[in-house]
C-alpha cells in the first residue's frame, strides 16, 4: 500500500513538473493566464509556471508573417473597374495586443488591407493607378501600420502584385500605345529630314560663299595683273616716247605701226589670205624712219 502511495506522489510530482516547466521556441511567445486572467507572457526558452493554476493560453508566432491579399475588383475615379491584388508583410510586436486586442488577427489585417486597397484606388484615375504603384504601396502601408498599432502588430512592407484593367480597356490602351509610338516615329523622322535638309541648305549656302569669295578673289588677282600690266605698258610707251622725241619720229605713227604688224602678222597665219597688204600711209611712215636714221 505505500509502496503504491509513493508511486502516486511521484507521477503527480512528474506531471506537476511537465506542466509546470515550458520550454519555449525561439519563433514563438506564449501567453499564460491564471484563473482566466492575463498573467504574463514567456520569452524563448526555459520557463516556469503554477503547474496547477495557470495554463499557457496562446502560442504567439513572432516571425514576419506574410499575408497574401485576394484579387478584389475596384471601381477607380473615372469609373473604370479594375482587378488588384497584393501582399502585406506584418510581425507581432506585442503578443499581449495581438491575443487580446483583436478576434482574428490575420482575418482582420486582410479585411482592412482589402478596404483600404479600395479607398486609395477609388481616389485615382486609371492611369494614375497603373503609373502609381509605389505612392499607393506607401500610402497603404501608412494606414495599415496606424490601424494595426493597436493590436500591437507591425506592417513592415506592402506590395501591390497586379492591376489588371478589362480586356476592352487594354485593348484600347494597346491601340493608343501604338499609335503614340507611331506618332513618335513619324516627329522623329520629320525631324531627321529638316535636319537634313538644313545640312544641305547650310552646305550649299557654304559652297555659295566660298565661290564668291573666290570670284572676288580671282578679280582682284586679274585687277591687280591688269593695273601692273597697265603700268608696265605705259613706262615702256613713256620710254618709248622718249627715245623717239630724241630721235625726231612720231610715237603715235609708231604705236599704230605696232599695232599694223600685228594685224598683217594675223593675216599672214590665215589659211584664207595669203597676200599681205600694206598701207601707204605705214609704208612713207617706215620710210621717215629711215631717212632720219
Amino acid at each position: 500500500m505505500g509502496y503504491l502511495l509513493v508511486i502516486a506522489i511521484a507521477i503527480c510530482v512528474v506531471l506537476l513538473i511537465y506542466k509546470g516547466v515550458k520550454i519555449v521556441p525561439q519563433k514563438e511567445n506564449w501567453i499564460v493566464e491564471r484563473f482566466g486572467k492575463y498573467t504574463t507572457t514567456l520569452k524563448p526558452g526555459l520557463n516556469l509556471i503554477n503547474p496547477i493554476f495557470s495554463i499557457v493560453a496562446q502560442k504567439v508566432d513572432i516571425r514576419e508573417t506574410v499575408l497574401d491579399l485576394p484579387k478584389q475588383t475596384t471601381i477607380t475615379s473615372d469609373n473604370a473597374l479594375i482587378e488588384v491584388d497584393g501582399i502585406v508583410y506584418y510581425k507581432v510586436m506585442d503578443p499581449f495586443k495581438s491575443y487580446y486586442g483583436i478576434d482574428n488577427l490575420r482575418y482582420a489585417i486582410q479585411n482592412l488591407a482589402q478596404t483600404t486597397l479600395r479607398s486609395i484606388m477609388g481616389k485615382m484615375t486609371l492611369d494614375e493607378s497603373l503609373s502609381s504603384r509605389d505612392k499607393i504601396n506607401a500610402e497603404l502601408l501608412s494606414i495599415l501600420d496606424e490601424a494595426t498599432d493597436a493590436w500591437g502588430t507591425k506592417i513592415t512592407r506592402v506590395e501591390i502584385k497586379d492591376i489588371t484593367p478589362p480586356q476592352d480597356i487594354i485593348k484600347a490602351m494597346t491601340l493608343q500605345m501604338k499609335a503614340e509610338r507611331e506618332k513618335r516615329a513619324r516627329i522623329l523622322e520629320a525631324e531627321a529630314k529638316r535636319e537634313a535638309a538644313e545640312k544641305e541648305a547650310e552646305g550649299e549656302k557654304r559652297a555659295i560663299i566660298l565661290k564668291a569669295e573666290a570670284r572676288k578673289e580671282a578679280a582682284e588677282k586679274d585687277a591687280e595683273a591688269r593695273e601692273r600690266l597697265a603700268k608696265a605698258e605705259a613706262n615702256a610707251l613713256k620710254f618709248v616716247s622718249e627715245s623717239l622725241k630724241i630721235s625726231g619720229g612720231d610715237p603715235v605713227m609708231y604705236l599704230l605701226g605696232q599695232e599694223y604688224v600685228k594685224g598683217i602678222v594675223r593675216l599672214g597665219d590665215s589659211t584664207n589670205s595669203k597676200i599681205v597688204v600694206f598701207p601707204a600711209d605705214v609704208i612713207e611712215s617706215i620710210k621717215n624712219i629711215f631717212k632720219n636714221k
